[in-house]
């Protein structure tokens, strides 16, 4: 063999096994690819065990004095109608007191029917939320007392309770497992439809916790139901062999 020769046969032999090399590098990326990805479901009913409930006060008159007065007796009447529902002094706190002076405000104009207009907020905080709803459907019964309530911003801007759920922690766990355990479900499943062997785990996300409404309907609101649905998606990608 000639010298010449020599060098291109090496090349050659090169350029063949690097070829090898490639379709064995190929081979093992798309072996790789081989994955599934599934989405595992679970949904629990849980109550609220807690609730807030803003009451908004309201008196007004040409007089100071006397809009404090009625003010006053608001609040006496809003207390005893929640004693009458069996809900202790202790849970009340009393917010935002404002007093306005309706001649101070230049936008005003002539039609100032009372002068000074006095806001106080009373909350009701209560670990007990199905005696707090109880009482939020006798509240009319303030009205015909006379008692002037007005919605407000805060507390989701009306004078309903707020229902909240505070034990997320105590179901996630299981949850997790629960979802998990139907996303494999799934996964092996797919495999066997595929005529393919589930491998281990590639990739997973434990997906967010959403607390919704139990009754899912337009208008109602998560907040304002003491039963909830706690739901969670988990996307786990299984290698597939």
């Amino acid at each position: 063999m000639t010298r010449p020769a020599i060098p291109a046969l090496i090349l050659a032999a090169g350029l063949v096994l690097g070829g090898l090399l490639f379709g064995v590098g190929v081979a093992q990326v798309r072996a790789g690819d081989r994955f599934v990805t599934v989405k595992g479901v679970a949904e629990r009913e849980v109550q609220a065990d807690l609730a807030i409930w803003p009451l908004r006060l309201v008196a007004a008159d040409n007089d100071l004095a006397q809009a404090n007065r009625t003010l006053r007796q608001s609040e006496q009447q809003l207390r005893a109608f929640l004693a009458a529902q069996g809900i202790d002094s202790t849970q009340l706190s009393v917010q935002d007191f404002s007093a306005t002076d309706a001649f101070t405000n230049q936008y005003g104009g002539n039609q100032i029917t009372s002068r000074y207009v006095l806001r106080q907020t009373v909350v009701v905080r209560s670990a007990n939320p199905a005696q707090i709803l109880a009482a939020s459907q006798r509240v009319a019964e303030l009205v015909s007392a006379g008692v002037v309530l007005s919605s407000g911003s805060e507390y989701g801007g009306n004078n309903g309770p707020t229902f909240l759920f505070t034990k997320l922690n105590d179901v996630k766990g299981p949850m997790i497992a629960e979802a998990t355990a139907r996303a494999r479900e799934s996964a092996e499943q797919f495999a066997r439809d595929s005529r393919a062997s589930l491998g281990g785990i590639r990739r997973a996300n434990q997906g967010v916790f959403e607390i919704l409404p139990r009754d899912q309907a337009p208008g109602i609101s998560e907040e304002s139901q003491v039963r909830k649905t706690v739901r969670v998606v988990s996307t786990v990608e299984y290698l597939l062999k």
